[in-house]
C-alpha cells in the first residue's frame, strides 16, 4: 500500500531541528539559524534549504535513502506578507520551496525508530484493510470488540459487492445466457467462502420482488456437480496476477422470456455482501424456415379440393404438434403463396370448423409482438455458432452445508475448456447468400 503524505509547514525554527523522516514540511526556501552578532545581539542567519538538507546528510541525520527519495523543485508561489520579518527594502521575497516525493514507498518505511515504525505500520494496515476497527493478523482481520454488527457478526472487514455482468464471449441466445463476475476477496481481510446465484423467469416486471426462483451455491451445487446439467460454472485467471474471474452458463432457458439473475458473496464468518443483478431477455425462438414452408405446402394440399375427415384430422394434428413460432411462420408462408384461394385463418375455419381452428390459432398469441414482427420477415436463415466456455469441478469433498467454508482460493478445482453449439436465426427482407 502506497501513501503520499504532505503537510504545509510555514513556521521557521530558531535552529535546525532534528530531521524526522516521516514529517514532510514545506518551509520557505531559506531555513534560518541563529547567529551571534556584534555586541552579543542575536541575529537571524539565512541558510538555503538545499544546503540545509546537505548539512543534515553530512551529519548523518538524514540517510541516503531519504535524499534519493525526494526531489526538490523551486517555484514562485507568491510573496511574503508585508509584516514578514524577512522583508528588507526592495529585496525580493524568499521563494517558497516545494518538496515532492519522487519515489513512492509505504509511509511507515520512512520511520527510523523500530517501535514507532511497527506501531505506524499496524495502524496503517488496520486503517486500509480493517476499516480501522481491528488488527491485521497474517492475511485476515481480527476485529475489535466494538466492531460487531447487530446480528453478532464481525464487520471490521466487510465484503465488497460482486458486480454481475453478461459474459462478452457468449452472446445470449434463445435458450442460453452466460454471466461472469470478478472475485471480491481482498489480499487481507474477509475470506469469500461461496457465491450464491439466484435466477427466475419474470412474468411481469412490475410484480412484487418476492423471490421464487432457483438458488444455487457456486461450491455446493455447481463446482460439486450436484446441480442441474443445465447450469455450469467456471473459473479462470483475470487480467492481474491475483484476480480471478468466475462464470456461470445457463443452457436451458425459455425463448423470448425475461430473466433476472442475482449474485451475492458469502464470507467465512457467515456475512453476506450486497447483491447485484442482471436482467436479460432471451432471443426469439429458433425456427426452421424450410420446414415451415414444407408444412404450409402440405396443409394447402390437404385443404385443396374435397377434404375427407382423415385429411382434416391429419391437418389438425400437424398444426397442433408444431411449436407456436413455427406455426406463425407456416401461416406466413401459406398466405404468401396461396392467399388467392383464401387466407390461412378462413381456410382453417372452413375445413376444420371454428372450434378446432380457434384451438390452433390462439397458440400464436403467446408470441411477443417483437418476435411476431421478426417472424414476418421475407427470409429467415438458421445458423449454428460454436462457442468455448470454461467448465470446472471440485476435486475434493465438501463439508456439511451447515458449516462455514474456507476461502474459495484454497479449494482445488479441475477446469477444462469445452465447446457448445448455439443455434441462431438471421432475419432479412432480402435473399441471404
Amino acid at each position: 500500500m502506497n501513501i503520499i503524505f504532505v503537510v504545509n509547514c510555514l513556521s521557521l525554527s530558531p535552529s535546525p531541528p532534528t530531521f524526522r523522516p516521516f514529517l514532510f514540511c514545506l518551509p520557505l526556501s531559506e531555513a534560518t539559524d541563529q547567529g551571534v552578532g556584534g555586541g552579543g545581539r542575536r541575529e537571524l542567519k539565512s541558510v538555503p534549504f538545499i544546503s540545509y538538507l546537505s548539512a543534515l546528510q553530512k551529519s548523518q541525520l538524514l540517510s541516503d535513502d531519504m535524499v534519493n527519495g525526494v526531489e526538490i523543485r523551486c517555484q514562485e508561489k507568491g510573496s511574503c506578507p508585508a509584516g514578514c520579518h524577512l522583508r528588507s527594502g526592495e529585496q525580493p521575497s524568499p521563494i517558497p520551496v516545494l518538496l515532492e516525493v519522487s519515489r513512492v514507498v509505504p509511509l511507515y518505511s520512512l520511520v527510523q525508530d523500530n517501535v514507532t515504525k511497527e506501531a505506524f505500520k499496524s495502524a496503517t494496515m488496520s486503517s486500509y484493510w480493517c476499516a480501522g476497527k481491528g488488527d491485521v493478523i497474517d492475511n485476515w482481520c481480527r476485529c475489535d470488540l466494538s466492531a460487531f454488527s447487530k446480528d453478532g457478526l464481525p464487520n471490521c472487514s466487510p465484503l465488497r459487492q460482486p458486480i454481475l455482468r453478461l459474459a462478452p464471449y457468449l452472446e445470449p441466445s434463445s435458450t442460453m445466457v452466460a454471466l461472469e463476475w470478478k472475485d471480491v476477496e481482498p489480499l487481507i481481510g474477509c475470506k469469500v467462502s461461496d457465491y450464491i446465484i439466484q435466477h427466475k423467469r419474470v412474468e411481469d416486471p412490475s410484480e412484487a420482488e418476492v423471490y421464487t426462483g432457483e438458488v444455487l451455491s457456486l461450491m455446493d451445487d455447481l463446482f460439486s456437480g450436484l446441480g442441474s446439467s443445465c447450469v455450469v460454472a467456471g473459473r479462470r485467471s483475470g487480467d492481474h496476477p491475483h484476480s480471478v474471474l468466475y462464470s456461470v452458463v445457463f443452457k436451458c432457458l425459455e425463448p423470448d422470456s425475461l430473466y433476472k439473475f442475482t449474485l451475492y458473496a458469502v464470507d467465512s464468518r457467515g456475512s453476506h455482501s450486497e447483491s447485484s443483478f442482471v436482467s436479460v431477455r432471451t432471443s426469439c425462438p429458433v425456427v426452421d424456415d424450410s420446414r415451415a414452408e414444407e408444412i404450409a405446402d402440405k396443409v394447402y394440399n390437404l385443404y385443396n379440393g374435397y377434404t375427407s375427415g382423415k385429411e382434416q384430422q391429419m391437418a389438425y394434428n400437424t398444426l397442433m404438434e408444431i411449436a407456436p413460432p413455427l406455426l406463425y411462420r407456416v401461416q406466413h408462408h401459406y398466405n404468401s403463396h396461396y392467399e388467392k384461394f383464401g387466407d390461412f385463418v378462413w381456410r382453417s375455419e372452413d375445413e376444420l370448423g371454428p372450434r378446432k381452428a380457434n384451438l390452433i390459432l390462439r397458440r400464436v398469441e403467446k408470441i411477443s409482438l417483437y418476435c411476431r414482427s421478426l417472424l414476418r420477415s421475407t427470409h429467415i436463415q438458421s445458423r449454428t455458432d460454436t462457442m468455448a466456455y470454461v467448465y470446472c469441478r471440485s476435486e475434493e469433498g465438501r463439508p456439511p452445508s451447515n458449516t462455514w467454508h474456507g476461502s474459495l482460493h484454497d479449494s482445488r478445482t479441475m477446469c477444462m475448456e469445452k465447446l457448445i453449439s448455439v443455434q441462431r436465426n438471421t432475419y432479412s427482407n432480402t435473399k441471404l447468400r
